[in-house]
C-alpha cells in the first residue's frame, strides 16, 4: 500500500513558514557590529549592513525609529543595536529590523570624528586660506539653533546688551538626534538663500559628545564650507571641538563668545566715536577759549587806543601842519627852477634871433633847414622864415 505523498510547498508558503520560525525565536535581539554600506532614500529609512570578521547581516531601521537616535551611524562605525529578526519575503532574506542603536563606545565615536576630519583636512576645507573675515560693521546676523535651548537666550541676551540696533534672523532647527545635521545644513542653506545677513552663528549650547555629534557630520561641514556668508561656530563649552570649528571662518568657544565677537565691532565703532565726540569738544573748548583771549586783547587794546585818540588827533594836526608848509616850500622852488629854465631856453631860442633881423633859410615849406652849401644850387627855391611871417624865393647865382 503505497503512503500519500505531501503537497509541495510554495516560495511564499515556505519563506512565510521560516519568518514564523526565526520571529518567534529572535523577538528581542541585541547586536553589535561594524555599520557598512549606509544608505538613506527619500522614505527616510536608514539601510544597512552589520558585519564582524566572519559574516554580516542586512539591517533596517524605519524613519519612525531612527529619529530618536541622537547620532547617526556611519560606514565603519561600531555600533550596538536591539531590535528583531525577520525574513524580507520578496527576497527571502533575513534582516535585523532595528529598534534602537548607539555607538560601541566613545573609542568609535572618535574614531569616526578623526576619520572624517583627516579626510576633510585633505580635501584643503580647513585651509586658512578659505577662511574670510567678519564685516566690520554688520546689520544682520543670522542664527541657526534650536528655539527653545539655551544657546539662543544666550546670544540674544549678549546682542540685546552689546549691540541694540542689530537685526538678528533665527532659523530654527533641531540640534541632536537622527536628521538634526540635515536640519542644520538646509539651515545654513535657507539663510544664504534668503541673502540678508552678513554673518551666521552656527552652534548650540553643551552636551555630551553624542549630544553634540549632529557638528561632526558631513552635511553640516559641507554646509559651512559652501555658505558664501561668514560662518562663526559656537557649538557647546570652551573645551568642545567639532568638524564645524575646523570649517567654520571662526570658531567661539560659547554662544555667548560668538555674540560679543559679532557685537565687537559695534562697540569699537560706538567707542571711536565716542573718542572722536570728547576730541571735537575738547578742540572746540580750547578754540573758544583761545578766541576768547584774542577778543579780550583787541578790546584792551581799542580800549587803549580810545584813551590816545585825542593826543593822536593832535599829533596829526601837526603832522599835517608841517605837511602843507613843506609842499608849499617845495612849490616854490620847483616855481623858481622853472622860471630860470624858461629864461635859458628863451635865450637860446631861434626866435629870438630872428626878431634881431635874421632869417631861417629852408629847403621846402616843411621847414627843413639848410645845413650846408652844397645843397645849393641856381633856380632852386628857398622859403625864409622872418620874426613875422614867410617868404618863397629862387637862387640866381652862387658864388663861393
Amino acid at each position: 500500500m503505497n503512503e500519500p505523498r505531501p503537497a509541495n510547498l510554495t516560495v511564499s508558503r515556505l519563506v512565510e513558514l521560516i519568518r514564523e520560525v526565526v520571529e518567534s525565536n529572535f523577538f528581542a535581539v541585541t547586536v553589535e557590529g561594524e555599520v557598512s554600506n549606509f544608505a538613506v532614500p527619500s522614505s527616510g529609512h536608514w539601510y544597512f549592513t552589520l558585519k564582524d570578521g566572519q559574516a554580516q547581516l542586512r539591517a533596517v531601521m524605519f524613519r519612525s525609529r531612527n529619529r530618536l537616535v541622537a547620532i547617526p551611524p556611519t560606514d565603519g562605525l561600531k555600533i550596538v543595536c536591539s531590535g528583531t529578526v525577520s525574513v524580507y519575503p520578496a527576497r527571502g532574506e533575513v534582516q535585523f529590523i532595528v529598534d534602537s542603536l548607539a555607538p560601541l563606545g566613545i573609542g568609535s565615536l572618535q574614531a569616526a570624528f578623526e576619520a572624517l576630519k583627516a579626510r576633510l583636512a585633505t580635501e584643503g576645507l580647513f585651509a586658512e586660506a578659505r577662511k574670510r573675515p567678519l564685516p566690520t560693521f554688520p546689520c544682520t546676523v543670522g542664527i541657526v539653533t534650536s528655539p527653545t535651548g539655551a544657546a539662543i537666550h544666550d546670544l540674544l541676551n549678549v546682542l540685546r546688551r552689546r549691540a541694540p540696533g542689530l537685526r538678528v534672523l533665527l532659523r530654527p532647527v533641531r540640534v541632536q538626534g537622527g536628521g538634526a545635521a540635515a536640519e542644520i545644513a538646509a539651515g545654513i542653506a535657507d539663510l544664504n538663500r534668503h541673502g540678508v545677513d552678513d554673518v551666521l552663528i552656527v552652534g548650540r549650547g553643551g552636551g555630551s559628545l553624542e549630544d553634540l555629534w549632529a557638528f561632526n557630520e558631513e552635511p553640516v561641514a559641507r554646509a559651512i564650507a559652501a555658505s558664501a556668508i561668514p560662518v562663526i561656530s559656537a557649538v557647546g563649552h570652551e573645551v568642545d571641538v567639532t568638524i564645524a570649528d575646523f570649517v567654520a571662518d571662526l570658531r567661539a568657544p560659547t554662544p555667548s563668545a560668538a555674540a560679543e565677537l559679532v557685537a565687537k565691532s559695534r562697540l569699537e565703532l560706538e567707542s571711536h566715536v565716542d573718542h572722536l565726540i570728547m576730541r571735537l569738544q575738547s578742540r572746540v573748548t580750547q578754540g573758544l577759549a583761545l578766541y576768547g583771549e584774542r577778543l579780550a586783547g583787541l578790546e584792551n587794546r581799542l580800549q587803549q587806543a580810545a584813551r590816545n585818540w585825542p593826543a593822536r588827533l593832535e599829533q596829526v594836526g601837526h603832522r599835517e601842519q608841517r605837511l602843507v608848509l613843506a609842499m608849499h616850500g617845495l612849490l616854490r622852488r620847483l616855481a623858481d627852477q622853472l622860471a630860470r629854465s624858461a629864461g635859458q631856453l628863451d635865450a637860446l631860442s631861434p626866435l629870438n634871433q630872428l626878431a634881431r633881423g635874421y632869417v631861417i633859410a629852408s629847403r621846402d615849406p616843411h621847414g627843413r633847414d639848410l645845413a650846408e652849401f652844397s645843397q645849393l644850387a641856381p633856380g632852386g627855391q628857398l622859403w625864409l622864415r622872418f620874426s613875422a611871417g614867410r617868404a618863397r624865393t629862387r637862387v640866381e647865382e652862387i658864388t663861393e
